[in-house]
């Protein structure tokens, strides 16, 4: 949503790995908000990595030259795509905006810095740890969601 109440028309996607649950809940994620846009999906798959997330934005560039946003399935790759958008003469945020996921320190110290999804990985973990403590108890298992928040910088 935070691209599209940009102004962002062209938004692609470096997805993560298909195989991971993570990578398939964020490119899900990136499928529902643009489903209820007039934007069509570009999408591009990497393995987390920065140099995938390289590799995948030059990917991106070469399918859609006019692409003006990028939604990285997490910061590493969010970093790589910046270091290519930068190699391409592209500037960021004014000409592709990038959006990471994990919120990792370094998003702090990108040049620009990165806007990031926060996840709250300690309250994942003791989440995590309650619901396998109850499993051993019996206890029926729950669906568990945590909550996620953008934290906006300047790359976007």
């Amino acid at each position: 949503g935070h691209l599209l109440e940009r102004g962002r028309r062209r938004i692609a996607t470096i997805a993560g790995p298909l195989d991971m649950t993570a990578g398939q809940d964020r490119l899900t994620g990136y499928r529902e908000v643009l489903r209820d846009s007039d934007r069509r999906s570009i999408i591009a798959v990497g393995d987390f990595t920065r140099e995938s997330g390289a590799v995948a934005m030059r990917q991106l560039l070469a399918d859609d030259p006019l692409l003006d946003a990028v939604f990285a399935a997490n910061d590493l790759m969010a970093i790589g795509a910046m270091r290519a958008l930068r190699e391409a003469g592209r500037g960021v945020p004014d000409d592709v905006a990038v959006v990471g996921y994990d919120d990792v320190e370094a998003a702090r110290y990108t040049d620009p810095p990165l806007t990031s999804v926060h996840s709250p990985h300690a309250e994942q973990a003791a989440a995590m740890v309650r619901l396998l403590l109850g499993l051993i108890q019996g206890d029926p298992a729950e669906p568990l969601v945590m909550p996620t928040r953008l934290v906006v910088r300047s790359s976007s």
